[in-house]
């Protein structure tokens, strides 16, 4: 059901994104009363000529509807960080690579501290997020001839080729990707999650609501205040999912007056709770984008590839372990050959740090829900240089295998990083001169034990300190997951889902829905 904001609801899920969807759609099937707030729009069920092109569009990243947010001046140049604002969230933009990362990336969230969240725990999500999210793995012969280039010459390197990247006891090797598309479609979370639920009249998606900030009266989260409709409305809710992602969650919470108590008084924002973690800790993988000029012999057959009708930008990948790590990979390799842009060829394939020590910080220039926030990965700012040397071993990888006799033919002359950074200390001054991200931010309101004051969440998801107030989403990661963050997203909604209906069951075994669903929101 969607419609008028109610006046009180028992859950309240603050975004419409990757996680936030799966959150909904899992207590809506279980009979609770769930109403979820999207700032950007909701273009409907899958298939209704509302929804974008290029956020359907599998075979390129989609970029409507995005929320501007950028590195500002951290840099000497802007170095955008896609969002997307709109029902679905960041799995409207991605590559549709599913990826779920290595036994030791969960593992060690268990032996931290955080009881429930090891591999073992959650693979059976992993499994439940694959079908739902309807994920499909390429067969070798459905590669692009550039896919397929890298794929077919990786064993040159060390790196056998696999069926899939997802065996989590599995280090090294090239596969074809795992991704959700179905006949062409990027299958957001949208499409597989929320579109079954929509029909439940206990479940109310309302777009365009941009939540101000949540409610806490004697330490607990009682409701939202929403931007919606050219209103401010006080929405009253039982338990408060927050499920903004990286960047959003950490500032929805400075607005409400959790966070760390200096920058909250600077803002002349009341402390609701002295929490310095909330910001703090995001990281992404830092990321180098190499291109080759080419040859007469792959532009034939990438243009052939276009003209048959399905030549999308990502399909293989590979992972790799660099000499600092020892557990399992820290690499990934990701040929991009975008065949959208006309005339304007572009052979490329990238590597990616999979387990960055640098760490940055989310935070709020004002009270202003609208306000882009400052966002500083400090990529590459790690004392020990770790990050910078990870990404020049990649390159050292993926220049050994263009120089094979496989691809040396096809791939032609590098043209970036430039023909003279081929020395070490050439190669790591143009990585530091020209940081760049994977798109998977994280860690902006971790999970720690109680005894950890940088941690925000606790292994129930709930805020440190505030009852009924959960977060869901890739910001409650301590460490980012040797992976492409889209499916480890859903598992997130998946775990808090699980945890919040086991919590409700406890508390009362009957579903209680709202008996007033369409009622009015308060004024704020």
């Amino acid at each position: 059901m969607n419609g008028d904001l109610p006046a009180e609801v028992e859950y309240v899920v603050i975004g419409g994104g990757t996680a936030g969807n799966v959150v909904a759609s899992r207590l809506a099937e279980a009979g609770r009363d769930v109403l979820v707030l999207e700032a950007g729009p909701d273009f409907g069920p899958e298939g209704d000529p509302a929804w974008p092109a290029d956020i359907v569009d599998a075979t390129r990243l989609g970029r409507s509807h995005d929320w501007g947010y950028d590195s500002g001046d951290s840099y000497p140049f802007t170095l955008g960080f896609e969002r997307a604002r709109a029902i679905g969230g960041s799995s409207d933009f991605n590559g549709c690579t599913q990826t779920w990362g290595h036994r030791r990336d969960y593992d060690a969230w268990a032996e931290s501290g955080l009881t429930g969240w090891s591999t073992d725990d959650l693979l059976p999500l992993f499994r439940e997020g694959t079908r739902r999210m309807r994920v499909t793995t390429y067969r070798p012969e459905e590669l692009t001839p550039w896919q397929g280039a890298w794929y077919d010459a990786a064993p040159a390197v060390g790196m056998p080729r696999l069926t899939t990247l997802n065996d989590v006891d599995e280090a090294a090797g090239f596969a074809p990707e795992d991704v959700n598309i179905e006949r062409g479609v990027r299958v957001n979370t949208a499409f597989a999650y929320l579109d079954p639920a929509r029909a439940l009249p206990n479940l109310r998606v309302v777009g365009d609501a941009l939540v101000d900030r949540i409610v806490v009266e004697a330490g607990r989260a009682t409701g939202v205040v929403v931007h919606h409709g050219g209103e401010i409305s006080r929405v009253r809710a039982g338990t408060v999912v927050l499920a903004g992602g990286a960047y959003n969650s950490p500032t929805v919470l400075l607005r409400s007056g959790i966070g760390p108590s200096a920058q909250l008084g600077a803002l002349g924002i009341p402390v609701v709770a002295h929490l310095p973690g909330v910001g703090e800790n995001l990281h992404d993988q830092p990321f180098l984008l190499m291109s080759w000029e080419g040859s007469d012999e792959m532009t034939a057959a990438m243009e052939h590839a276009r003209a048959a009708g399905w030549a999308p930008d990502e399909q293989a990948m590979g992972k790799a372990a660099s000499s600092h790590e020892s557990e399992a990979f820290d690499l990934h390799f990701l040929p991009y050959s975008p065949t959208h842009r006309g005339d304007r060829k572009r052979w490329s394939i990238g590597t990616s740090a999979l387990l960055p020590r640098s760490r940055g910080f989310v935070r709020i220039r004002s009270t202003d829900p609208e306000a882009k926030p400052v966002i500083d990965h400090r990529f590459l700012s790690d004392p020990e240089g770790i990050d910078a040397a990870m990404l020049a071993e990649g390159a050292g990888i993926l220049r050994e295998l263009a120089a094979s006799p496989a691809l040396a033919r096809v791939v032609g002359r590098e043209i970036h990083p430039r023909p003279d950074t081929f020395s070490r200390e050439a190669l790591i001054a143009h990585i530091y001169a020209h940081p760049d991200n994977y798109w998977h931010p994280v860690g902006t309101c971790r999970m720690g034990t109680a005894d950890d004051i940088m941690s925000v969440v606790d292994e129930r998801a709930q805020v440190h300190g505030i009852e009924g107030l959960h977060i869901a989403d890739t910001s409650i990661m301590p460490r980012i997951p040797r992976a492409t963050t889209a499916m480890p997203a859903v598992v997130m909604g998946e775990k808090v889902a699980r945890i919040l209906l086991a919590a409700a069951a406890a508390a009362s075994p009957n579903p209680n829905p709202n008996p007033n669903p369409t009622s009015k929101g308060s004024a704020a």
